[in-house]
């Protein structure tokens, strides 16, 4: 589990989280949901420990992160994996390549030994024979799944997802979707998604925290998201719905 516990961040004079409190649960798929611009970024990123907070404190498993100092802070980090937006794989390098990217960096073990790692985490993710191919020569669902691998290949406890399904088409979204909700129950891993998207919600939103102007206004699942009477998030689902059917 993942406890954030009353966490404030600003720049300069503008307050971006306040005094948010929520948790995430271990072996489900936790969803931070808001506008752009609403805070969730900037809290996942402060979870992760690239943003120090001002106030406040993030937990994982009972132990206090945001007050480490940055040794201890990697020895955390060691047990996340993280799911950049758009991917981020590194061109040049081959699929191979990217997904032994962490584990050359925080292990010594042999070279046999990764690429077997490698191929495990590649079959979890329905990908096979892509080795030695470059992230150009992949398609926007591909690379997303190599991405995935990538983040899994530590066997991380805790799964940091920054909108996932961005730039995909709604069927492929879909099938990172099940895909990310069927290696978190299957390694129990904490998984944490930064998401706009309501079919995510609808669909994999186990626990979901809805931000508005950097506060949380609700908590819930995505069965109860569609009876709430909560003002601020019916307007933000169905406006959000609404321009998803449009486009």
């Amino acid at each position: 589990m993942i406890e954030v516990n009353n966490i404030s961040k600003s720049f300069g004079d503008q307050q971006v989280l306040k005094d948010i409190t929520t948790s995430f649960d271990k072996g489900k798929t936790n969803l931070i949901i808001g506008q752009s611009g609403s805070g969730k970024t900037v809290l996942m990123k402060c979870c992760i420990g690239l943003i120090d907070v001002d106030e406040g404190e993030v937990s994982f498993d009972g132990r206090c992160f945001s007050g480490l100092n940055e040794k201890k802070k990697k020895d955390t980090r060691k047990e996340m994996g993280v799911l950049f937006q758009g991917g981020a794989l590194f061109d040049s390098y081959t699929v191979e390549e990217n997904i032994m990217f962490p584990l050359n960096m925080f292990t010594k073990s042999s070279y046999k030994e990764k690429l077997e790692r490698v191929n495990d985490v590649l079959s979890h993710v329905n990908l096979s024979n892509v080795n030695d191919k470059f992230p150009a020569e992949l398609s926007g669902g591909m690379i997303k799944r190599v991405a995935i691998a990538r983040a899994i290949a530590m066997n991380p406890k805790y799964l940091f997802c920054d909108e996932p399904n961005s730039g995909l088409d709604p069927k492929t979204a879909e099938l990172i979707d099940d895909l990310i909700s069927v290696l978190t129950h299957k390694f129990e891993m904490t998984t944490v998604i930064n998401t706009h998207d309501m079919n995510s919600v609808l669909q994999i939103g186990q626990k979901i925290a809805f931000i508005k102007e950097g506060e949380l206004w609700w908590e819930g699942d995505n069965k109860e998201i569609l009876t709430t009477n909560n003002k601020e998030l019916n307007e933000f689902v169905f406006s959000t719905e609404l321009t998803r059917r449009i486009k």
